[in-house]
């Protein structure tokens, strides 16, 4: 018998992906601002920082046509949602939340997919009949942060499989693939069984990759449970969850994990794996 070949997702196949998957949403998910005043004081500050920086560390120009290569080459790649994901999202998510009063949020990163299976509050994730990875049920409640229950809020979820590949951005992986929009009950409560996802590196053999080998990072992202959750009158929240003791934690290539965010799986009555975790939405300003 012969097994089929496992194809690796390469960076330039997944920068592509995420690239598309802008662009066809970017639209849907709020404009750019167009303050010229704004935009000419944030691009004189962001520029000035580059010449600065340039001028305390003697740029020579083979550094500076090695810096430009680098460039055309994240873009001819589709890179540029990867390195600003990975690298940048996480200021910005601060900056935006800074006062937000319910539950913790952190970055989206590239891999987000809209239009997924709607599911109900107590439902199992699309997966393949043979989906490795232990199995995890994730529940909770969606509540206001004065306490009141968000009856039929959505909780938008994605993750990667047991070999870190998000399906969307990896070959192999069925469209889909342990990604599901949930609607909670009438009292926000949800019950959503997957699988305990695995870390991953980022894709290292593109233009990304070449920055972190040639500065000497890892590459390492802990494993991680995506949501966006939303109520209608409320902030949607965008976050993700961790597990306690899991790898790279202290050391997130993306620097988007936050103590809040830590989940402690116990095994339920069946043995299987459960995490308890409830969504504070913050009322819309």
């Amino acid at each position: 018998m012969t097994t089929a070949p496992i194809h690796i997702p390469t960076a330039a196949g997944s920068g592509s992906a995420a690239t598309d998957a802008f662009r066809e949403n970017r639209g849907q998910r709020g404009a750019a601002t167009t303050d010229q005043q704004r935009i000419d004081t944030f691009a004189r500050d962001v520029l000035g920082r580059i010449h600065e920086a340039i001028r305390e560390h003697h740029l020579t120009y083979p550094e500076y046509t090695a810096v430009k290569k680098w460039l055309i080459e994240v873009g001819e790649n589709g890179e540029w949602p990867l390195f600003l994901d990975v690298f940048v999202e996480h200021v910005v998510e601060d900056v935006v939340n800074s006062g937000r009063r319910g539950s913790k949020g952190t970055i989206e990163g590239p891999y987000y997919l809209p239009g997924q299976a709607e599911l109900p509050a107590t439902c199992t994730l699309p997966m393949r009949s043979d989906e490795k990875g232990d199995p995890l049920v994730l529940d909770g409640q969606v509540r206001a942060v004065d306490g009141t229950p968000l009856g039929g809020a959505t909780v938008d979820i994605w993750l990667a499989d047991d070999d870190g590949y998000y399906s969307g951005f990896a070959p192999d992986i069925p469209a889909g693939n342990l990604r599901g929009v949930v609607t909670a009950d009438g009292e926000g409560r949800f019950a959503i069984r997957a699988i305990q996802p695995a870390p991953y590196e980022i894709p290292k053999d593109g233009s990304v990759g070449q920055l972190i080998a040639a500065a000497g990072w890892h590459a390492w992202r802990p494993a991680h449970i995506h949501v966006m959750v939303s109520a209608p009158g409320y902030r949607t929240l965008t976050t993700q969850l961790y597990f306690r003791g899991g790898e790279w934690l202290d050391s997130d290539v993306a620097q988007a994990t936050k103590p809040e965010l830590i989940l402690d799986p116990r095994p339920g009555a069946d043995g299987v794996l459960v995490s308890t975790y409830d969504f504070v939405l913050d009322p819309e300003q």
